[in-house]
């Protein structure tokens, strides 16, 4: 019997997680991560959070532990967010906190004594050729692996997603039949670490406040003021506290402190068809690829395939893993790397791609090229607010599979 921990968090999908893994016999150990800063409003380990774990622990006779991240998320997460910001970027800490602390910092401390460590993110594991893969969730809507693109390899095969083949209906179906104590408990909004605290206010104690004028890019007449360049981001049309709108932020200069804004809901100013990555992670990329260039990368790629004996030995391995993955939601599919694999291991040209530029319930059609300055990718479709420093998430043309993601860079010419 394998050895499990669950990531639990008070909330009624990992503790739909704990249900499902005891009624396959298992008896995992439950973890509680603190990462809010003790003795203040932004604590994201509430009372109610801690109690609610309590209750599912105690519901299935199991031990709970709650393990403090605090240092190292604020040293971490909350450090890059703050600089990313100063950059004039737009960050995404949640996605950060999943690859720095919930599957890094945890990992380090406490996950590594486990043979898999369980979550309630809505993803899935698909086992193919030897590799694991990054699979979308079933459910569309409630799909996470934009925040989890950033996971490494051997993070994502030591991790398990146990209701990523179910939709959120079904999620909350099997928690009231159960009589789990999260089962009517709301779902979470917003950045982890906040809490109650809205996210300008936190900006404003890291950050401050400094005046600068709002200009319309067609007319170039200054229609309004703002409180520093930090409080906004491209694509932004709430908040900006300009009459006669709609207006969208589509441009802003750091070191002026100026937002540029442009009016009208059918303006073409807020969308674009290109952007790049500054540096694309690709998750199912393995280390020893990873480190060489591409040409090696195809001769290696080459060896995988003729090598029939060293695919036998990963299968073996598999197949010792097969009764837990199996009933843990790790879906075989067939022919699901071998077109990925052009893409880890060749300079791609016009690769077919589906991709998310922000957490959305859609996925957008597109081609990623890589050239001297990275990896572009561009649409036919018009794509709204692109904002640097966000992250570009790719996907197979499917959007079966996430390849990986990475930040959203600025154009040498901008």
């Amino acid at each position: 019997m394998k050895n499990i921990a669950v990531l639990i968090s008070g909330g009624v999908d990992s503790a739909v997680v704990v249900h499902q893994l005891c009624e396959q016999g298992y008896r995992p150990d439950l973890h509680y991560i603190k990462i809010g800063m003790e003795g203040e409003d932004s604590s994201c380990s509430s009372e109610e959070d801690i109690e609610l774990s309590q209750a599912t622990a105690r519901k299935y006779g199991l031990r709970l532990e709650v393990t403090d991240l605090q240092r190292e998320y604020w040293e971490q997460v909350v450090g890059y967010t703050i600089e990313r910001v100063r950059q004039g970027l737009t960050p995404n800490p949640d996605v950060m906190c999943n690859r720095l602390i919930k599957f890094g910092a945890f990992e380090e401390r406490i996950g590594k004594d486990y043979d898999l460590v369980a979550t309630g993110h809505y993803a899935q594991r698909i086992e193919e050729d030897g590799l694991v893969w990054l699979g979308t969730a079933r459910d569309p809507v409630k799909d996470q692996t934009d925040f989890l693109a950033q996971l490494s390899y051997e993070q994502l095969c030591h991790t398990i997603f146990p209701i990523g083949h179910l939709m959120k209906e079904e999620v909350r179906d099997i928690a009231l039949k159960a009589g789990l104590p999260s089962a009517r408990r709301k779902d979470s909004q917003g950045i982890c670490f906040l809490g109650k605290i809205n996210y300008n206010d936190f900006l404003r104690r890291f950050m401050g406040e400094r005046e600068g004028r709002v200009i319309d890019i067609e007319t170039g007449k200054v229609v309004g003021t703002h409180r520093g360049y930090w409080f906004h981001t491209i694509g932004q049309r709430k908040g900006l506290g300009l009459g006669g709108g709609p207006w969208f932020v589509v441009k802003k200069n750091i070191r002026k402190n100026i937002i540029f804004v442009a009016h009208g809901w059918d303006t073409q100013l807020q969308y674009g068809h290109d952007f790049r990555l500054a540096d694309l992670h690709l998750i199912s990329e393995k280390n020893e690829v990873r480190s060489e260039k591409n040409e090696v990368r195809s001769e290696k790629n080459e060896m995988r395939s003729e090598k029939n004996e060293v695919r036998s030995e990963k299968n073996e391995v598999r197949s010792e893993k097969r009764n837990v993955s199996d009933s843990l939601n790790s879906t075989p599919e067939e022919n699901v790397s071998s077109s990925h694999l052009s893409l880890l291991t060749s300079h791609p040209k016009d690769f077919p791609i589906t991709f998310k530029i922000r957490h959305v319930d859609h996925f957008m059609p597109g081609t990623i090229t890589l050239d001297d300055e990275g990896y572009h990718v561009h649409s036919d479709q018009p794509i709204q607010g692109i904002a640097p420093g966000q992250f570009g998430c790719i996907y197979d043309a499917e959007h079966r599979i996430c390849l990986g993601s990475g930040e959203i860079g600025i154009y040498k010419d901008r």
